[in-house]
């Protein structure tokens, strides 16, 4: 059962890592802006160790276990403030979430053969706070070795 939940661990880092590089690489291609091309940099860089940690689980080293559970912790957190914002997914997502307003509300968002990656100063006029509960599980189902 174990080696079971570590393909379909490595197979989403595979295809989210495979996914977001090509995103990145066509962000970065056009020579925008040295903010923009930063940003690429940065998230091309957090897809390729991805990547790499999905091919290493696949094969089954301890290491790929180390390193998919690094990129699981990187896909944890979902932070939207007006100040900063960070998120990151690779292949899929469940997000829960809560909105930082006059009302506050829990939400769930989640999506499947997907990547996504937002680093910034600034941030949405409504905050959010949340996390990844898929990438929750896969860091647990890791911990069991």
């Amino acid at each position: 059962m174990r080696n079971i939940f570590f393909r379909l661990i490595g197979i989403l880092e595979i295809a989210g890592g495979l996914y977001g590089v090509a995103a990145m690489l066509h962000r970065l291609l056009p020579f925008g802006s040295a903010h923009d091309s930063v940003l690429a940099l940065i998230g091309l860089a957090l897809y390729g160790f991805v990547l790499a940690a999905g091919v290493q689980l696949i094969d089954g080293s301890e290491r790929g276990v180390r390193m998919s559970s690094w990129a699981q912790l990187l896909q944890l957190p979902l932070i939207a403030l007006p100040v900063f914002s960070y998120a990151l997914h690779c292949g899929a997502f469940v997000n829960v979430f809560a909105t930082l307003q006059a009302a506050p509300r829990l939400g769930i968002d989640w999506h499947f053969g997907s990547q996504g990656f937002v680093l910034a100063v600034a941030g949405p006029a409504v905050s959010r706070l949340g996390i990844n509960l898929l990438a929750l599980l896969s860091w647990l189902v890791l911990r069991l070795r």
